[in-house]
């Protein structure tokens, strides 16, 4: 399957990782392909520089190590999407994930809850262990 990080869960596994966490991102990279968006690494790298500056170079390190797929995230007036999310700065990832066509959007973010699109599916990392893990 194509599994979409969203930036929450890459900042968590980077820089935050319990053993869970450790476990969840190595079960994913050895079963499925990561795939993570254009929109997503610039918020990261702005995340890492404005709230964890001293831990850049752990986060670059996560990211040589994670395999991935970039994808790009399109302009938002090129594309429009007619799904209602409560936080409109969500429609980036949302987008990327649905342009992207991936199976599964990882998120921690509660604004993807209320989301009711087929595909790709939104899950939590508790909630793809529980299903696919």
């Amino acid at each position: 399957m194509e599994i979409m990080l969203d930036t929450n869960i890459v900042i968590s596994a980077a820089l935050f990782s319990s053993e869970a966490m450790r476990a969840f991102i190595e079960c994913i990279a050895r079963n499925h392909r990561i795939v993570l968006c254009s929109y997503c690494l610039d918020e990261l790298s702005d995340v890492i520089r404005r709230k964890f500056p001293d831990k850049r170079r752990q986060f670059e390190l996560f990211l040589q190590k994670l395999p991935f797929t970039l994808v790009r995230t399109p302009e938002l007036n090129l594309v429009e999407l007619d799904i209602p999310i409560r936080d409109e700065a969500d429609y980036p990832v949302l987008m990327s994930a649905i342009l992207a066509d991936v199976d599964i959007l990882i998120t921690g973010d509660k604004d993807f809850r209320e989301v009711e699109i087929e595909r790709p599916e939104i899950l939590t990392p508790a909630g793809f262990l529980k299903q696919y893990g």
